[in-house]
């Protein structure tokens, strides 16, 4: 039998935490982990002096402050988003849609950032959340913009249909790639969610390296999704630029070249 070592132990109970599970109790942590109850209620302990996880009145414990402090420290997340954060306000002013930031990790996409919009469509993605990159446009972007090894690596595991229009048929993903790769642009219909249309398109970095995927979220038929694309490609365009992305100077230079012009 493995040993596990303290470390593992407690990333083991931050773990079994997800988004079906923002809330358990002791007993249900000390189920889920395998640990004694004792050993459980000990780590868990820790973690609550600590700031990992916060206990309520219910007794039941959920995932702490603290853990969302260090968060916004990675580079990937935290500084990502705050670069972005003004232009996701501006594009969301300008779509009246949710808005959703996301960033690779493994085989999955991790929204940075999640702008809700008023009286529109409810959908799952949050702030933390993890979705698989084939079932969502920001997913689907960033994956049309990996290198082909880890695009195969990701068509050959196992993917889960969450409607019937979840792109899952590995040939039918590659041809859908390879188009997100020449338009720029990944536009979805009740992939995730029914009757949700998702549009997205990616940010670049330095080196214009794809480094993240803006997308929006609407109701299916509530307009066009090719009338969206240029706010979003605005909008990507600036954070691009304010990462550094080179494509994006050189697009913002030759545009205010052109300005007196017009």
């Amino acid at each position: 039998m493995t040993v596990l070592t303290s470390a593992q132990r407690v990333l083991a109970i931050l773990g079994v935490f997800d988004t079906e599970n923002l809330a358990l109790s002791l007993s249900e942590i000390s189920r889920r982990t395998g640990f004694t109850l004792s050993t459980t209620h000990r780590l868990v302990n820790e973690l609550r002096c600590w700031g990992a996880l916060s206990r309520h009145a219910d007794g039941k414990y959920t995932i702490g402050l603290r853990i969302l402090e260090l968060g916004t420290l990675a580079p990937q997340g935290g500084q990502l988003r705050e670069t972005a954060l003004p232009f996701l306000h501006d594009l969301q002013h300008a779509t009246h849609a949710n808005i959703h930031l996301g960033v690779p990790e493994g085989h999955d996409v991790i929204y940075v950032e999640s702008l809700r919009a008023r009286d529109t469509v409810p959908v799952p993605s949050r702030l933390g959340g993890r979705w698989p990159m084939h079932a969502t446009g920001t997913g689907l972007v960033l994956l049309a913009h990996s290198s082909q090894e880890f695009q195969e690596e990701v068509l050959a595991s196992e993917l889960c249909a969450y409607t019937v229009n979840t792109l899952t048929d590995p040939d039918a993903l590659r041809h859908f790639l390879a188009e997100v790769r020449k338009s720029g642009v990944a536009i979805v219909e009740s992939q995730l969610t029914y009757d949700v249309m998702a549009v997205a398109v990616p940010i670049r970095g330095a080196r214009d390296r794809v480094v993240a995927a803006v997308g929006i979220t609407l109701p299916s038929g509530s307009a066009s999704p090719h009338s969206l694309v240029p706010a979003l490609t605005t909008t990507a365009r600036g954070i691009s630029r304010a990462l550094g992305a080179p494509s994006a100077a050189h697009f913002a230079a030759r545009e205010a070249r052109r300005a007196p012009n017009r």
